[in-house]
């Protein structure tokens, strides 16, 4: 019988290349949630037509505590027992100095980093406890340990992401439930162009001079964690470029 992975922030990025990795693994059937339905519609169908895999989509916002309940609820018979949550959505909205923050973008970001992360790992952690078992991989970054210049607000969602993660994995010792942080460093997808809000020069230039992880790099990292042994737990990986050796040092490989 196939394993069901749930995945949020399915529609770019590592969420969308997880769930190519997992399709084209086999043995997985998957959740789909993001907010952009027309890109969960083509990525069912994509992974659908190549792979044969079964999927099923759901268009919410983590924010919104009663949806992502109600759309879970909401699961077929052949979807409700989920054994792997992948808890990825989220986002950064500015790179600015502290005393220049704009409180409408940390709010966004408060709200999806770590409102709709707990949401969505206490809606399925839950059932997960009731069903004897399950793995949630929560994805982190190294700026929940290494707070860098200008990351104020974001780096503080990333150290709560970091927080909880453990504090999961101790309430749920003896549930059979896993746990697993992901911690990437810079991985070049929609997030540096969300978090200069489409300005591609800006975008462009978190990642010059080096070659950035991919979202397919982390997806590899996530298919490893939950591939081991059952009596293994992965607790953290954290996943950086060869030219980034943490949050302060970087090294530029061409100009």
């Amino acid at each position: 019988m196939n394993k069901v992975v749930f995945i949020t922030g399915a529609t770019s990025g590592i969420g969308a290349a997880t769930a190519r990795l997992f399709a084209k693994t086999g043995g997985y059937d998957l959740i789909l949630a993001g907010r952009r339905a027309d890109r969960l519609r083509d990525l069912k169908k994509e992974l659908k037509e190549m792979h044969g895999t079964n999927v099923h989509v759901m268009s919410f916002d983590v924010r919104d505590y009663r949806s992502g309940v109600a759309a879970l609820d909401a699961l077929t018979e052949n979807f409700r027992h989920i054994d792997i949550l992948v808890n990825n959505a989220g986002r950064a909205t500015d790179l600015v100095k502290f005393q220049e923050g704009d409180i409408r973008n940390w709010d966004e970001v408060i709200d999806i980093n770590i409102k709709g992360f707990i949401y969505m790992a206490r809606i399925v952690s839950e059932r997960m406890v009731r069903q004897g078992g399950g793995h949630i991989v929560n994805l982190g970054s190294i700026a929940g340990t290494e707070p860098y210049e200008s990351g104020n607000v974001y780096c503080a969602t990333k150290h709560a992401v970091h927080a909880l993660s453990r504090g999961m994995r101790i309430d749920l010792l003896g549930t059979g439930v896993k746990v697993t942080e992901i911690r990437p460093g810079k991985v070049e997808t929609e997030f540096s162009l969300i978090r200069f809000h489409g300005d591609e020069a800006k975008a462009a230039k978190v990642y010059e001079g080096i070659r950035p992880l991919t979202g397919d790099d982390i997806a590899g990292a996530i298919l490893w964690a939950v591939t081991q042994p059952a009596h293994v737990n992965i607790d953290e990986i954290v996943v950086t470029p060869v030219s980034q050796a943490n949050s302060y040092y970087n090294k530029k490989e061409f100009e």
